[in-house]
């Protein structure tokens, strides 16, 4: 019967080179460690979220996330900016570190660690001409920030599917997102450049699940400092035009 060799240990009369040189990494098991990127975003009254239909096994024909296993000389962040544009094609975006998911059983190909991320867009800049991906919208079952499996449904509002544990990688990204809004001017990441506070108000209230207060909602975001007026008023609408804003970044996300 083959032993396995016992893995190199310093001694007292070790330098660090020496040790290292003859440092054995082949003793000791490793997992594979990929990135998974939820990316949201907020488009008809709804949360949407970008999914990849998976052509190979395992689980062809399911929905996933955009992923993908991290480089040996590659860091986590620049892994998850590299699935994300290689298979989503998003780049330049809010980008942060969610969670890492270890279940021994998560991916019948072996152990595979996930470390997930999530990112927040802009709906205008979602990608739409891609037949390998699915925006769907997001039937968040829960209230607050009660947390569990998030299902995603299809243009015709058919449950897709999910891959792995994608489901409960996208319920704790709605949660953080939820967490966060109150605290943080993460909302601002789902809006384009200019928006007005009606569409502001409408981020919020689609991300938390339930309507806010107008007049209460305007007064806190004109007094966070979060927002300045840009001296311009929306086109193109049938009602009286109001005024746009900026997100001043003042504060770190």
């Amino acid at each position: 019967m083959r032993r396995t060799p016992a893995p190199t240990r310093p001694t007292d009369t070790d330098d660090e080179a020496a040790f290292l040189q003859r440092y054995d990494a082949s003793a000791y098991p490793r997992p594979s460690v990929a990135v998974d990127v939820v990316a949201l975003t907020v488009e008809q009254g709804a949360l949407h979220v970008v999914l990849v239909r998976r052509a190979a096994h395992p689980h062809k024909g399911r929905v996933a996330l955009p992923g993908g296993f991290v480089g040996l000389d590659e860091s986590l962040d620049a892994a998850a900016r590299r699935v994300l544009a290689n298979k989503a094609g998003l780049s330049g975006v809010f980008l942060e570190q969610l969670y890492t998911f270890g279940n021994p059983k998560r991916d019948p190909r072996g152990r595979v660690i996930a470390v997930a991320y999530y990112a927040l867009v802009d709906a205008a800049r979602f990608p739409r001409e891609r037949n390998d991906l699915v925006m769907a919208r997001l039937e968040v079952p829960w209230q607050g920030e009660t947390g569990g499996p998030v299902p995603a449904l299809d243009p015709e509002g058919r449950t897709l599917p999910f891959a792995f544990d994608h489901a409960d990688i996208v319920g704790l990204a709605v949660k953080r997102l939820r967490g966060k809004l109150d605290y943080s001017p993460v909302g601002f990441q789902l809006l384009p450049p200019e928006f007005t506070l009606r569409q502001l108000q409408d981020v919020h209230e689609v991300v938390r699940g339930e309507s806010v207060n107008k007049d209460s909602f305007r007064r806190r975001m004109l007094a966070s400092g979060h927002l300045e007026a840009t001296g311009d008023h929306e086109v193109d609408v049938t009602w009286r035009p109001a005024v746009l804003y900026r997100f001043v970044r003042r504060s770190a996300l």
